[in-house]
């Protein structure tokens, strides 16, 4: 199956990713494709942990397919080529966010609130007579927010992104028992904000 043929193809979703990278280490303009399926939840995913600075997200997005492709050939696929593109733009977080000063919300205000309900039963936040310690979804994304960013990676991407726990450590490049543990206290962190809040 020669490269046109998938180029041409508007249902781009059938090819695996796996296919893909075969694509596009045989030809460089087959690379658009990958780039074409994680622009937009890359983009979305670097805007949360950037605290929505639009600008930065999208020269750090720009940075990920760079680098993305620059490593291509050595890609391992031990893991999934999702898990791989996350863990490059988690690391290019990580490098630009130390240089950095001053913090707002990161997390979308019109953000669907099944999210944030999902993180209250998930996480048991509910007080001892059953009620959410928080009614609104703007004090939950205040306690998320409110989170260190070790605990608040793990949310983001179990909550925000759908990955899994082995995703998680994956993209984290940590022992599965580890986000196990960072969630079960990021849900504690969680509770004890709502509390006082």
């Amino acid at each position: 199956m020669g490269f046109h043929r998938i180029w041409l193809d508007r249902d781009q979703q059938q090819y695996s990713d796996r296919e893909l990278v075969i694509q596009a280490l045989e030809n460089k303009a087959a690379y658009a494709l990958i780039v074409r399926r994680y622009e937009a939840p890359l983009l979305r995913y670097i805007v949360r942990v950037m605290r929505e600075d639009f600008g930065a997200a999208q020269k750090l997005l720009m940075e990920v397919f760079i680098k993305t492709y620059i490593f291509l050939n050595e890609y391992d696929d031990s893991i999934s080529f999702s898990s791989w593109i996350y863990r490059i733009a988690h690391d290019e977080i990580a490098e630009y966010l130390p240089h950095q000063k001053g913090e707002s919300g990161a997390l979308e205000k019109d953000y669907d609130s099944s999210v944030f309900s999902a993180i209250v039963d998930t996480f048991g936040l509910k007080d001892e007579t059953d009620q959410a310690y928080s009614t609104t979804v703007d004090e939950v994304r205040a306690a998320v927010d409110h989170l260190e960013s070790r605990f608040r990676d793990v949310v983001l991407l179990k909550f925000f992104e759908e990955k899994t726990h082995e995703e998680i450590a994956d993209i984290l490049r940590l022992p599965l028992k580890l986000v196990e543990t960072l969630l079960h206290e990021a849900a504690e962190k969680l509770k004890n904000y709502l509390k006082k809040s």
